[in-house]
């Protein structure tokens, strides 16, 4: 058993606490990781806020890179000190998501169950005496973690970890929705509701596909400048306007746009989303993680003329075969990541990184 420092959610909507907590050894197919650097991601956020219901006591993070510390029983694809990323989304090879080409988001995750545990349906985690649930079978905001086998990827072991640890969930969910999932062509027109680290990404996806305009929407407009570093071609603030945005939009593009993307996670911007895109070949993306027992209200038309609305989860990526993919393409510079990375903190100050989040800073 390791004894270290973990940032403990003990309920909601209070701050994070740092306990010492206890890591039990990996059992059979499982994988203890020494968490070198995380990333704060929304999703985090709404666990506490209550907009994604996870149980509680829990670690939260789920964006993260590390080194392994010591493998369990029956691992082989895995040995210690190699250089990880674990992976919210696991892959375990045998599903039928798993087994088709159309799909990534393996039957072993814990998005929808919100078990809060391992695989076995027990926890590695305990402090003062009492079990600790994990957070999508990742758990990162914690020096030293438990992940099933099926839900690590082994990457370059030159990469930079405070860096790459983007590639385990902001940069590769953005990214990829643009790309894997909208499949977004050269010239076509695009639409970003959101300009958080997944929104830039949708924008660096768009851009690297070739978009010819690329429209930046969010009401904080101290987002604007990065999201044209990017690659956005015009930003909009909803706020600057009387009318709806989706109408804005379509003013702006004549037919709406190609492919528009929701990051934010509100059913409001969902329907404006799927609104401002095409009538009849326009395509709509829902990236943002959806607030529980919400409902979305719209038109059934806006289906019936053709459009398409989809979901995407993870960038669309098959995780443990895409992120070495993608940690070595950006070890190639393919892409980059410093302008995501916004501020560097010691553990200890998580609150205050969460702090910045919420003050869209």
């Amino acid at each position: 058993v390791i004894t270290c420092k973990a940032a403990v959610m003990w309920e909601a909507n209070k701050p994070f606490s740092i306990e010492e907590v206890e890591v039990a050894p990996p059992k059979a197919h499982e994988v203890r990781i020494k968490i070198v650097a995380t990333g704060i991601c929304r999703s985090d956020d709404h666990v506490v806020t209550g907009g994604l219901v996870m149980p509680f006591p829990i670690i939260l993070g789920h964006e993260a890179a590390g080194v392994v510390e010591s493998v369990g029983q029956g691992v082989t694809s895995i040995q210690p000190g190699d250089k990880v990323i674990p992976l919210f989304i696991p892959q375990c090879g045998e599903c039928s998501s798993c087994l088709s080409t159309k799909g990534n988001l393996c039957s072993k995750n814990d998005i929808g169950s919100a078990a809060g545990l391992m695989p076995d349906g027990t926890t590695r985690f305990t402090c003062k005496g009492k079990a600790i649930h994990h957070f999508l079978g990742t758990s990162t905001f914690t020096e030293y973690t438990v992940v099933h086998e099926t839900a690590v990827a082994k990457i370059d072991s030159a990469a930079p970890l405070e860096k790459v640890c983007l590639i385990g969930c902001g940069f590769s969910t953005g990214y990829g929705a643009a790309v894997q999932t909208a499949k977004v062509e050269p010239g076509s027109t695009c639409a970003i509701f959101g300009l958080g680290g997944v929104g830039l990404s949708v924008v660096m996806g768009c851009k690297a596909a070739g978009a010819s305009r690329i429209i930046a929407v969010d009401i904080n407009s101290d987002k604007f400048a990065k999201a044209k570093e990017l690659g956005a071609t015009d930003c909009v603030n909803p706020k600057d306007f009387k009318k709806p945005i989706h109408e804005v939009l379509i003013e702006m593009t004549g037919p709406g746009v190609d492919y528009s993307f929701e990051v934010i996670g509100r059913t409001e911007t969902m329907a404006a989303a799927l609104a401002c895109c095409q009538y009849n070949y326009g395509v709509s993306v829902i990236v943002g993680v959806p607030p529980a027992a919400q409902m979305i209200t719209f038109d059934p038309m806006l289906l019936f003329t053709g459009r398409t609305w989809k979901g995407s989860i993870f960038g669309g990526w098959k995780s443990k075969d895409a992120v070495p993919k993608l940690v070595a393409d950006y070890m190639k510079k393919k892409f980059v990541l410093d302008p995501l990375i916004t501020h560097t903190l010691p553990f200890t100050k998580i609150n205050e990184g969460f702090d910045l989040l919420r003050t869209g800073k």
